[in-house]
């Protein structure tokens, strides 16, 4: 009996693939191309002075701070998290595994408004312990604080994602063996477990970083909407727009257009290598186990 078909190798007419190619880049030209060809073309409406005096506005500078400091600090949060979970749920069994990782997915089915309305539940002046936090000096919503919790929610489970199949997949083989061998766990996850989850790890890494500077539900109801201080780009683009700033608005805009530029740039390489690096190790196995498969 023949081997699976191997990949290019298609049985379906050649009108049937090129109609399926043509859906998919007109789907993309009108959904991506489109879009993003008119978020810089009206930044850039105006002439060059007229954007780059939208982007250097104060307000703009500092939404863009606020942005960045956010993502600077969710992010790792979101890594050492995702590597604690990806461990504890690709190496162990324990009561509870799967309850951990529906909570995981919870930002997924959970709108962001959602969420930040449960911070203001537990953070406002009415909440459970907002009063408190407040007369203490703690304050939590309509503040930065909030500002990132709401962020570290919507994207925790980008990472955790990522490397849990990962954990699955190598087993604990490897981390035995090291053990055996005289590792300390320091040593053995810098040495053994790293190299295994890394790309998975850059992935998610990319992946959380986008979503924490492109939220808007989760962010819009924690942040009070206050220019200069608790507003985000996303914020300020949908502040600038509703004062009928529309090209100050889109030259924002154009910002987050740049992140999510690099940010598909950098997962296509990531994708490449991460193919390339299975085809070398596809390349490496003995032949033995080939003809055997």
């Amino acid at each position: 009996m023949s081997g699976p078909l191997k990949r290019g190798h298609l049985t379906e007419p050649a009108v049937v693939r090129r109609t399926i190619m043509a859906i998919a880049f007109v789907f993309i030209a009108l959904f991506l191309v489109v879009p993003l060809a008119a978020v810089f073309g009206e930044a850039f409406a105006k002439g060059w002075d007229a954007y780059r005096a939208a982007i250097v506005e104060p307000d703009a500078l500092a939404a863009l701070r606020l942005t960045l400091l956010a993502a600077a600090i969710a992010v790792p949060l979101n890594v050492v998290f995702g590597v604690a979970a990806g461990w504890a749920i690709g190496k162990f069994q324990f009561p509870g595994r799967h309850v951990l990782m529906t909570l995981i997915d919870l930002p997924f089915a959970v709108s962001p408004v959602i969420s930040g309305l449960v911070f203001v539940l537990l953070f406002g002046r009415r909440g459970w312990l907002g009063g408190w936090m407040i007369d203490h000096g703690m304050k939590v919503v309509f503040a930065v604080p909030g500002i990132i919790l709401a962020t570290i929610f919507v994207s925790f489970p980008f990472v955790a994602r990522e490397i849990v199949p990962i954990m699955e997949a190598t087993g604990t083989e490897e981390e035995e063996a090291a053990r055996v061998l005289g590792a300390g766990g320091l040593q053995m996850f810098r040495r053994v477990t790293l190299p295994n989850i890394k790309w998975g790890l850059l992935y998610g890494v990319i992946l959380a970083n986008a979503r924490a500077m492109g939220e808007f539900g989760a962010v819009s109801v924690v942040s009070g909407h206050i220019r200069g201080m608790t507003n985000t780009l996303p914020l300020h683009v949908e502040i600038l727009y509703n004062e009928y700033n529309a090209q100050a608005a889109f030259a924002v805009a154009s910002l987050l257009g740049c992140l999510a530029i690099v940010t598909l740039i950098l997962k296509a390489v990531l994708e490449r290598r991460v193919r390339a690096r299975a085809a070398v190790s596809e390349h490496d196995e003995p032949w033995e186990s080939k003809s055997a498969a």
